[in-house]
């Protein structure tokens, strides 16, 4: 055998485990990138990781996500929020899941950073009852958002209506409550009102009972004020008419007998 061939017998074994190295480190990161209490795999289709955090009692979305998270689960925990930039910097994340959760509102910047690549985002099973206006403005995913106690109001209407595909997501909305009494308990889509335009009347009509209100009782005191001056001028004339008539001095009657 000549050290050609002694050579290439001992680096071809050497290679093939670089290579298992390499992959194995490909597949799964190290635990140092993984957040506490989930699981981290790599998806060498679309190329980024596949985080798993279900089942795992979080009260809140994991710190320091992995940049390259393409999927990230998250449902059956207790997360109570999702702070404004939540996912800022996964501009990889394809599908979210929060479903099971115990989210009550949405603010504004809650997707903040995953408008442009994300496809899925569940929110079913939650406890919202209110999101911003904007929450889903700029989202072009799939939001599901089923079986959550929603109050249907006028920032709940904009925000369907901001939807990529939000004739799907108000199918599956159920009003708990309502700005109108008669939709409690009815599909979101059964709403045939403008609700901003309802919020904006009956603040009008608010406005208008204060003002009618603050006029009645400036009209009040008015007729109060002139009624009890005309009451005390009344006693005083009658108190002057009461007083005993001056009588006439002795002087004063002779001469007036003079002058006669």
């Amino acid at each position: 055998m000549t050290l050609l061939d002694l050579w290439l017998s001992r680096s071809i074994p050497m290679c093939l485990l670089l290579q298992s190295l390499v992959l194995m480190a490909l597949c799964f990161p190290s635990a140092s990138m993984c957040p506490k209490g989930c699981i981290c795999q790599r998806d060498l289709h679309l190329h980024g990781l596949n985080v798993t955090c279900s089942q795992s009692r979080l009260k809140e979305i994991p710190p320091n996500l992995p940049v390259d998270t393409v999927l990230l689960r998250l449902e059956h925990n207790q997360i109570g929020a999702v702070p404004d930039q939540a996912f800022h910097g996964l501009r990889l994340l394809r599908e979210l899941n929060l479903s099971y959760n115990a989210v009550e509102t949405l603010g504004e910047g809650a997707f903040s950073g995953i408008e442009g690549t994300l496809q899925v985002l569940d929110l079913s099973h939650n406890r919202i009852t209110s999101v911003h206006k904007d929450a889903f403005a700029r989202l072009k995913a799939r939001v599901i958002v089923d079986d959550n106690p929603w109050h249907c109001d006028c920032a709940l209407q904009q925000a369907i209506g901001g939807m990529a595909h939000n004739h799907e997501a108000a199918a599956r909305v159920l009003c708990r409550s309502s700005e109108l009494r008669d939709q409690e308990g009815r599909p979101f889509l059964a709403v045939d009102t403008d609700l901003c335009n309802l919020a904006k009347r009956t603040t009008d009509y608010a406005m208008l009972v204060t003002m009618f209100g603050w006029f009645a009782m400036v009209i009040s005191y008015v007729v109060y004020y002139v009624r009890q001056n005309q009451e005390d001028a009344r006693r005083h004339l009658e108190y002057l008419k009461s007083l005993p008539s001056k009588p006439k001095k002795p002087d004063e009657a002779d001469d007036i007998s003079t002058v006669v």
